[in-house]
């Protein structure tokens, strides 16, 4: 039996509408009702509504105050306004806050009745008609998966994927497809970076500015962020680390009101982990390189990723060094916890006094490995679309979204980006090494690694990849898709630890294509 649509009315005179309620109950409804906006609020926050019925007019927290607190709660559910008032002032600041309809006062139960029919039949008609637009672009997405992609093609291809993951909502059978079409989509991605990647390093190594070829971790900054630097506005850098595309869209809802965005994407060097990507888009240079002119930072983190990146600020400096003769003023600050976030939060106008301001966070990394952790995380986010509205309640109750807010009134540029994405890892493929070999799931080196070569990129010469070669180190393998690497002892055992776990280092598109956004505040 379906579930009855659910409707929360909040007005302060509540109880001179029961007939209202009575007949929306009797038409197959059900009607949770409040008499103010704090209770509101916390109804919604403790119960998924269909439609709200919001009077604009109540004492304490007025209704446009406490459509503004739903929202954040819960931004997509539809809320009906009702208000004794037309003025126009009114009607456009309730229409910015996101209202569906709104109704005038006095008014009966057959126009709350119909409109609620009315706001439901356009949510399940535009469920209808994504769950066709998909199925209508099925074809033409495997018939391009059969083609030879470029890789502007592949973040297109990706994107609308994401668009579809996102907004195919209740179809079950649709997103069954969706999500075999995907994994069809980072099988041929995988076979794509193999046979490319070794030409993009190529390309990079000459200087060739015609190649065909994405833009890569390690020429982020010169691309996105030094061009910004010469327009005599402080430049704030802000990568967040492990940060998939359809995690920044679940942010990017919540900063559309306050800035101009520019969108571009770059691609994650292999392997795509901390230690190689973050360094190399702080360097400006591929790991190999790095290793070449700091040996000693490499060698000495050199299966810590926490050790290997703790010289990013110096690597900052030496990039700058190289880009800019004159002076430049940087600052940079890696924020891993609640604590140090508040404190730049209520600080953060301090980085408009230098020309580049570098901010690394770290909570998006932390709630990923968390959920791999955490029986309680995992069963709040079993999948994509939980893992999104995790990261979306953490923004938006977050001191990051405080002090974006506070640069939004700022004369100032930002940069936002990430060094990796991340991905479930739900297929286990056997792996061999010695006890030398590291230990990452998605990424592994050592000597004479051995795995299935249908589920892992070899690596045999470290060099044409851009990848730095030692004593104990003749080759890399790098899984492909959603494989994880289990070694054959304990191999159960191992599998039930790893699987569905969040991870990194590998060559799918979560965490390849990366999304880098220009923000420019509207105020």
């Amino acid at each position: 039996m379906a579930t009855p649509p659910h409707i929360l009315w909040v007005d302060d005179e509540i109880d001179l509408l029961k007939p209202h309620i009575l007949l929306l109950e009797n038409k197959g409804y059900a009607v949770d009702s409040v008499s103010n906006g704090s209770d509101a609020v916390e109804k919604v926050k403790q119960t998924d509504f269909d439609i709200i019925l919001l009077d604009e007019q109540m004492p304490g927290m007025g209704g446009l105050d406490t459509l503004s607190a739903i929202k954040e709660v819960s931004p997509e559910v539809p809320v009906v306004l009702v208000t004794k008032s037309e003025e126009e002032d009114l009607m456009e600041e309730a229409l910015g806050g996101q209202i569906s309809d709104y109704l005038t006062k006095p008014v009966n139960p057959s126009q709350i009745l119909l409109t609620c029919k009315r706001l439901l039949e356009r949510s399940r008609l535009r469920a209808e008609k994504t769950s066709q637009r998909y199925m209508q672009s099925f074809a033409k997405i495997s018939q391009e998966l059969n083609q030879r992609l470029s890789h502007t093609e592949w973040v297109d291809l990706y994107t609308e994927l994401v668009k579809y993951d996102i907004e195919l909502e209740g179809d079950e059978g649709a997103r069954q497809i969706l999500s075999d079409q995907f994994s069809e989509a980072n099988r041929v991605f995988g076979e794509f970076v193999e046979n490319e990647y070794p030409y993009w390093i190529e390309a990079c190594d000459s200087g060739d500015k015609q190649a065909d070829r994405p833009i890569l971790s390690h020429e982020l900054i010169p691309e996105f962020v030094i061009p910004q630097m010469s327009k005599d506005k402080p430049v704030i850098f802000f990568l967040i680390d492990c940060m998939r595309y359809d995690q920044w869209l679940a942010l990017e809802e919540t900063l559309f009101p306050y800035f101009a965005m520019d969108k571009a994407f770059h691609y994650g060097i292999l392997p795509t982990a901390t230690p190689y990507a973050r360094n190399a888009i702080f360097s400006g240079l591929l790991p190999r390189d790095i290793a070449a002119r700091h040996p000693r930072i490499w060698e000495e983190g050199e299966d810590d990723e926490h050790s290997r990146n703790r010289h990013e600020e110096e690597f900052l400096k030496s990039l700058m060094r190289r880009k800019f003769t004159d002076d430049v003023r940087i600052r940079y600050e890696k924020l891993l916890g609640k604590e140090e976030g508040q404190a730049f939060a209520k600080n953060v106008s301090a980085l408009l006094q230098h020309n580049l301001s570098a901010v690394v966070i770290n909570f998006v990394d932390i709630l990923a490995h968390s959920r791999s952790e955490s029986a309680v995380l995992k069963e709040l986010a079993p999948d994509e679309r939980a893992y999104r509205a995790l990261t979306r309640t953490w923004f938006e109750h977050s001191w990051l979204l405080d002090a974006f807010k506070d640069l939004a009134e700022k004369d100032c540029t930002i940069v936002l980006t990430t060094d990796h994405g991340i991905i479930r890892s739900l297929h286990p493929t056997k792996v061999i090494g010695d006890r030398h070999t590291s230990t990452a799931l998605r990424y592994k080196y050592g000597r004479n690694l051995k795995a299935d070569e249908r589920h892992a990129i070899f690596i045999e010469d470290p060099e044409p990849f851009g990848l730095p070669k030692n004593s104990m180190m003749t080759n890399y393998i790098i899984a492909k898709e959603d494989y994880y690497f289990v070694y054959p002892t304990n191999y159960n055992k191992y599998v039930e630890l790893y699987n569905d776990t969040l991870q990194h280092g590998g060559a799918s598109m979560e965490e390849m294509i990366l999304p880098v956004i220009t923000m420019r505040p509207k105020g």
